[in-house]
């Protein structure tokens, strides 16, 4: 701050200094003004003028300096009184401005809030026709057909199950229940929404759970789950998904969803969590969107569960989701 308060006062600076040199200037040429007393006088000046800077440099710099370390917020009772009418003005601008984002910010907000609460709404609308296709379709004779259809039918109804997340994720602190959950019941449930997906492909599950309870929230753990099962069956022909739970040896529970599909390069590893990111080497997928995992993981990190990948092309892709431990689970949640 003291290098711009210098470059900020530098004119004045320099006018001082100038003016001293014309002193002893004037001193040099006139005979008549003694030369050793204007050098001593200029001394002296130009040492009070140094001891002025230093007194104002306090008092000038606090309201910038606050100013400088502002966050974020619109909290102006952090930023220093003005203690000139320049600082006054910088000071009401900031004050009007802040007031301006404060009434844009909250009519944006309270806008998504609509068009959230309008979105949740259509996709519950369009699940009671949905729910009338699926009857339908299981009443049709031709049995191909009808595999086909509930297929396309399942696509649509994760699609809606995924933005309908999409929503509440934000908001998943406040619909958290902890509680022990039984992960067969829970994966079997999924398994069986997924059950003409996988007939159409020639995918089977190979299911081996030791470990028979997580502690967790069960309806976003399910949502997590169905975006593993659905990954592995999108990428997988004619192949068994794995699906395996353990404890660590660090005493850690954990839930593995591993398939023989087609793998992840090495490289795209470390993006698969972004959000909108597909693929490298499949670019021009048309089924991917890059929204499964990203969901995922972000509610893996909000009931604080780790989630790893293991991939190599051509061999399969395994995920793990590791579980903290009760009282580290408390301790993070701050419950």
């Amino acid at each position: 701050m003291i290098r711009n308060y210098l470059r900020e006062r530098l004119s004045w600076i320099l006018l001082v200094i100038a003016l001293q040199l014309l002193l002893l200037f004037v001193a040099a040429i006139d005979r008549a003004i003694p030369f050793m007393p204007m050098l001593y006088i200029v001394f002296l000046s130009l040492l009070l003028f140094g001891a002025f800077l230093l007194i104002r440099y306090s008092k000038e710099t606090r309201f910038y300096q606050s100013l400088a370390a502002w966050d974020d917020t619109y909290d102006l009772s952090v930023i220093a009184a003005p203690e000139s009418p320049f600082e006054g003005v910088v000071m009401n601008r900031l004050s009007e401005q802040t007031d301006k984002f404060r009434k844009e910010t909250s009519q944006l907000v309270a806008q998504l809030e609509e068009e959230k609460d309008d979105l949740m709404s259509w996709i519950h609308e369009v699940k009671t026709p949905l729910t009338a296709m699926r009857l339908m379709i299981d009443r049709m004779g031709d049995e191909p057909l009808k595999e086909q259809l509930r297929v396309e039918w399942l696509r649509i109804h994760l699609l809606l199950d995924r933005q309908l997340h999409q929503k509440r994720i934000p908001f998943i602190e406040n619909d958290l229940y902890i509680e022990q959950v039984k992960l067969e019941p829970l994966l079997f449930q999924e398994i069986r929404e997924l059950r003409a997906w996988c007939l159409l492909k020639g995918i089977g599950f190979d299911v081996n759970l030791p470990v028979q309870e997580v502690l967790t929230d069960a309806k976003w753990l399910a949502f997590i789950v169905r975006q593993l099962l659905t990954n592995a069956v999108k990428y997988s022909e004619a192949s068994d998904i794995r699906v395996e739970s353990g404890i660590s040896p660090e005493g850690h529970a954990w839930l593995g969803v591993s398939d023989g599909g087609r793998g992840i390069d090495a490289k795209d590893l470390p993006r698969i969590f972004d959000k909108g990111f597909t693929s490298t080497r499949n670019h021009e997928d048309p089924a991917a969107t890059g929204m499964g995992l990203y969901l995922a993981k972000k509610a893996a990190d909000s009931l604080a569960i780790r989630m790893g990948v293991e991939s190599k092309p051509g061999e399969g892709t395994a995920f793990t989701l590791h579980f903290p431990r009760s009282n580290a689970y408390i301790h993070t949640l701050g419950m």
